[in-house]
């Protein structure tokens, strides 16, 4: 069973003001490597995968229905539908 999140809330984004909003809930991929060094792989504002430090994030989880749903926003957003 995973036990990694794969959501993260952005708590602060200085350094990042245009690839990150104070706020919004950002889509974490699997970085094992990454995670040893504290760092978090998100889907940011450009719609592309990078790596930030943990500390500009709160990881968190939802119930699956809202998973999907968020999903399905996500997915929206990156066809323009």
């Amino acid at each position: 069973m995973r036990t990694a999140k794969d959501f993260a809330i952005c708590i602060d984004n200085t350094g990042y003001r245009a690839s990150l909003i104070p706020g919004k809930v950002y889509r974490v991929l699997p970085d094992a490597r990454a995670a040893k060094d504290d760092m978090v792989r998100v889907v940011d504002e450009s719609a592309e995968d990078y790596l930030y430090d943990k500390r500009h994030f709160v990881l968190v989880d939802f119930p699956p229905a809202v998973k999907r749903r968020i999903l399905a926003i996500e997915g929206t957003a990156q066809t323009g539908v």
